[in-house]
């Protein structure tokens, strides 16, 4: 598996993936949806700050040391250079704004944890979660740059489940993360998942319909 900008599974992975929904679901009702997404906002705005941060820092260096790069003095060449260097600097610093570690290191926790959010229930609507027979789907969404995992279940499971319970889930899911097994969280979400589910909708004999793919859903 290969993570960057986003995540590539293997065929092995995504059987494994697959099977870990298909032993889950055998013990519930409810469907449950894994779902892999590389980030969950654009956040321009780290590339803002962080060439600005490098800007001021670089020229606050500068001006620092001015007599050893300006040993006789100011004159018009010396400050349009750095101006120049300044400008040159915030580039560097935007493009450095795009890369996952700077984009966490300058974007709070609630911002990110509120982006996933809002990918998760956008992805909730789009793949039809909501359509079951007994609104009994479940979104479990990793969005890989926030390093965040987030649980999504239909209002009436959501009614009857405690956060807590959820929350969970969501831990062991960061357990694993935390080691960079992103597919191993991912089936340890879906495994206690299911269990969990088994409790509140246990499946019925002869009477429980495959209502959604069991693939693990990937988006750009």
């Amino acid at each position: 598996m290969e993570a960057g900008k986003g995540v590539t599974l293997t065929a092995e992975e995504q059987e494994r993936i697959q099977s870990a929904v298909q032993r889950a679901e055998q013990q519930t009702r409810a469907e449950i949806v894994p779902m892999i997404v590389p980030r969950s906002g654009s956040y321009r705005d780290a590339q803002h700050w962080a060439g600005l941060v490098l800007a001021v820092m670089v020229l606050t260096i500068l001006l620092t040391l001015e007599t050893l790069w300006l040993p006789w003095g100011w004159h018009a060449a010396n400050a349009a250079w750095l101006v120049c260097a300044t400008l040159l600097v915030y580039g560097i610093g935007s493009r450095l704004g795009t890369l996952g570690p700077v984009i966490r290191l300058l974007t709070s926790r609630e911002r990110m944890q509120h982006k996933v959010r809002l990918r998760a229930e956008q992805a909730f609507a789009r793949h039809a979660i909501s359509q079951t027979r007994e609104r009994t789907g479940v979104l479990i969404l990793l969005s890989v740059l926030e390093h965040q995992i987030y649980v999504l279940p239909d209002h009436p499971l959501g009614q009857q489940v405690p956060g807590e319970r959820w929350a969970q889930i969501v831990q062991a899911v960061v357990e694993r993360l935390k080691v960079q097994d992103i597919v191993g969280g991912l089936c340890e979400g879906i495994e206690q998942c299911g269990r969990l589910l088994s409790d509140v909708c246990p499946a019925r004999p002869d009477d429980n319909p495959n209502e959604l793919p069991n693939q693990v859903v990937q988006e750009r």
